[in-house]
């Protein structure tokens, strides 16, 4: 099949469907110049994660961590911008026909770009606190000039984000789980889902009976087990494509 015609059979299938949600990961941000964490140009070929990214090593050295990732981090989700992929879903929801996104981002971009109700599976680098006294700060509140960052308690400010060593919250798991077994149909954007809990996602869907779409650049081990329709290309252009034939359909 076309990715033309795919495309339009997707769009029809959305159209038609009474309860679609997304799951993303790292995929659909990389036209937003954030780098993915794994695979070939991802930041854990720069520096090893079971160290900097790890809880147990942030709290023993926590200015090493802001140094070498945290840092960085903040500064280049604060020149992202959302993309086209982004865009895409913020309308799909406009439209009526998106109710949920699960995520495994933590850069905040389907929020900015207009997303209502978006599950974090790993947090985010939009928020922070401390690990004393648990005070909220935001993203332009923090001084980084000397590292770590310290809140006016003393205490070390941390992001919001869920390091190796921790466990994502029990009620976004729990919500996540809910939400993919009521919907009829799931978008799959810009991840292959082999990291759990968010791999099983896509399987507990199809499990319950709803179509899943894939949008990757390439397969992935979803490709023949559990979607119904891959859309090979990069998620920017395909989530265009997908809203303009909805658009079409419309009028």
């Amino acid at each position: 099949m076309k990715t033309t015609d795919q495309i339009n059979t997707a769009a029809r299938k959305i159209a038609a469907a009474r309860h679609s949600v997304a799951l993303t990961g790292a995929g659909i941000s990389v036209e937003s110049g954030i780098p993915p964490f794994r695979g070939k140009g991802g930041l854990w070929e720069k520096i090893d994660p079971m160290k900097y990214a790890h809880i147990q090593y942030f709290l023993a050295d926590p200015a090493d961590v802001w140094r070498v990732l945290l840092k960085e981090m903040k500064t280049l989700l604060k020149t992202a911008t959302p993309n086209a992929g982004h865009m895409g879903l913020a309308r799909l929801e406009q439209m009526g026909l998106l109710k949920t996104i699960i995520t495994q981002n933590i850069d905040g971009l389907h929020q900015r770009a207009g997303n209502t109700d978006v599950i974090e599976f790993h947090g985010n680098f939009a928020d922070y606190y401390c690990i004393d006294c648990r005070l909220r700060q935001k993203f332009d509140d923090i001084d980084l000039r000397s590292l770590p960052p310290r809140c006016a308690c003393g205490g070390v400010i941390r992001p919001d984000c869920v390091f190796f060593g921790e466990t994502i919250p029990v009620n976004l798991l729990l919500r996540s789980r809910e939400i993919a077994s009521c919907c009829d149909l799931m978008l799959v954007v810009g991840t292959s889902a082999v990291v759990q809990p968010a791999a099983f996602m896509p399987a507990i869907a199809k499990d319950h009976g709803a179509l899943v779409i894939e949008i990757n650049p390439e397969p992935t081990p979803l490709t023949h087990t559990v979607s119904d329709i891959l859309i090979q290309g990069k998620a920017g252009a395909v989530m265009t494509a997908l809203i303009a034939e909805l658009e079409r359909l419309r009028s």
